[in-house]
């Protein structure tokens, strides 16, 4: 029996692709909202016996939960044999540890919801901090698509000459494995943060790389001071226009028309932005195939 797939309030061309990659059929789903701001949701698929996925881009979580949670509820009341969810940005991970009295560590309880409400998770690259992996914190069966490969890829397609750069310690585990795939230099960056904006970076070594494209690899970009600090250093030392790939590109408070103005900028599809230009979802319906295929092995 093929999979049914549902959209649920995100990209609708990474679900397409995301159809036409597992082979599945989909989903129909009616939703609306009541005159006080409560949400209507109807399945009209039949999913009795059928294995069943959510793709939910959990990006603005807040906005989205609680529909995910009644569509995963209504799903398992239908007869479905197993709900799994796509989402390729994880929320609630960068709260992992209680800094200040009486702070909430977001990262458990959001865990502890979802893994209550699903079978599986399939997502890309979360902020692993503190925690080892997923099963930290999730007791649902769950896959870490990793975006090196991808991003490996494109560069060795789009840029002949590429010097790899991290802009902080933190980075180092997407950057080296990239470097290792791309099989090109890299160089890691320190980053000291003198506040939520205010960061400063150390210059890189470029003597060696002068003839090089400078590329620079993060799994978030956000605010995009990091890199615009990183850029400032190379063109200090007049290297060419410099690439920044990101995983994850939520671009706040007008990041991304900054960054333009001195580099290049690209990201994979796990954020619907116009800088998408790195395919994920092969990847991502490879490991759906995995979890559906193990839960299927064990019984």
């Amino acid at each position: 029996m093929p999979l049914i797939i549902f959209n649920l309030d995100s990209d609708p061309s990474l679900f397409d692709e995301l159809t036409q990659a597992l082979s599945a059929t989909k989903g129909e789903l009616e939703q609306r909202k009541f005159p006080d701001g409560e949400s209507y949701l109807r399945v009209h698929t039949d999913c009795n016996h059928q294995d069943v996925i959510i793709f939910c881009n959990l990006y603005q979580p807040d906005l989205k939960i609680l529909r995910l949670l009644f569509l995963t509820s209504t799903l398992k009341e239908m007869g479905a044999k197993q709900v799994g969810l796509i989402t390729p940005y994880l929320p609630y991970m960068r709260q992992d540890k209680q800094f200040n009295r009486g702070e909430c560590v977001s990262s458990r309880p959001f865990a502890k919801l979802l893994s209550a409400s699903l079978d599986f998770l399939v997502t890309m690259d979360p902020h692993l901090h503190r925690y080892n992996s997923l099963d930290d914190i999730y007791t649902l069966r769950s896959r870490v698509v990793s975006a090196a490969p991808l991003i490996a890829h494109w560069i060795q397609q789009h840029i002949p000459a590429p010097l790899l750069i991290g802009p902080d310690m933190e980075s180092e585990q997407w950057v080296s494995e990239v470097a290792r795939l791309a099989g090109a230099p890299f160089q890691i960056l320190e980053k000291i943060r003198h506040g939520d904006t205010l960061v400063e970076i150390s210059p890189p070594k470029l003597a060696p790389y002068t003839n090089k494209t400078p590329v620079l690899i993060d799994d978030i970009i956000s605010s995009g001071n990091t890199m615009l600090e990183t850029i400032n250093h190379l063109t200090l030392a007049t290297m060419k226009r410099p690439v920044c790939i990101g995983v994850h590109g939520i671009f706040a408070e007008g990041a991304f028309s900054q960054l333009q103005q001195f580099a290049d900028v690209i990201t994979t599809q796990c954020i619907p932005h116009s800088s998408n230009d790195i395919n994920i979802a092969s990847a991502l319906a490879e490991a759906t195939f995995f979890l559906i295929n193990k839960n299927t092995t064990h019984t």
